[in-house]
């Protein structure tokens, strides 16, 4: 899955994408609550971390109008304020979650791995599909009791159909979820990612399978006959 991180700091974001990628976490990284306005209109992340302190806007008034137009992409405040009434201010802005700078890697993936639980709305952040099970904190695969080991990219595909399962994906979000902002892909990437697990998931005997919907872009659903 993609996550967005808005940080005006450099060096501590390029820290935090490091730390997020080392978790499994693809992310893209902007410093401005414009730009972060404006890819979040797009709607292909999963979550976004955002500093409070952006040298265009204030961080809460970014997240008022985002909750205020009906964006539910859940949000962690990261912010050096750490006084009571400015977390509070923050969580009654908007914001899912607060950590204090500084933090302990482990603590920023382990927050970030909670909220994106939360947001799935799924008994401990599982999600099933015909025989197929998905762990979102883990990002692990099962079928039965075994343990399936899936490519990178293989593991990104799986994570954004299961998660829209029985919905429509846009070509254009599986891109999306591959490739940073900015980042130059060969247009059939999406295409042969989804040959190669749909391959695995008949071989597995998963019980899901992957529709193409012509013209719009694939969903993921439970098989017929499982």
């Amino acid at each position: 899955m993609r996550l967005l991180i808005v940080e005006d700091n450099a060096e501590l974001a390029e820290l935090i994408g490091q730390h997020l990628g080392q978790a499994g976490f693809a992310n893209d990284i902007v410093a401005t609550a414009g730009d972060a306005r404006a890819i979040v209109a797009a709607g292909d992340h999963a979550a976004m971390l955002l500093d409070l302190g952006l040298p265009d806007e204030d961080g809460i008034v970014l997240l008022r109008e985002l909750r205020a137009a009906g964006h539910f992409l859940p949000i962690m405040a990261l912010t050096a304020r750490s006084a009571i009434a400015d977390r509070v201010a923050g969580l009654n802005a908007g914001a899912d979650d607060y950590l204090s700078k500084p933090f302990a890697a482990e603590e920023l993936i382990a927050r970030v791995a909670a909220l994106l639980r939360r947001a799935t709305g799924e008994q401990g952040g599982e999600i099933a599909c015909g025989r197929l099970r998905y762990d979102v904190a883990s990002q692990t695969l099962r079928v039965a009791d075994a343990t399936i080991v899936l490519a990178p990219r293989e593991v990104q595909l799986l994570d954004l159909l299961v998660r829209h399962r029985d919905k429509v994906v846009r070509k254009t979000q599986i891109e999306s979820a591959f490739f940073g902002l900015g980042d130059e892909f060969s247009s059939n990437a999406a295409e042969v990612t989804v040959h190669r697990l749909r391959k695995r998931l008949m071989a597995l005997d998963a019980g899901a399978e992957i529709v193409t919907v012509r013209g719009l872009g694939y969903l993921m659903r439970a098989a017929p006959d499982a």
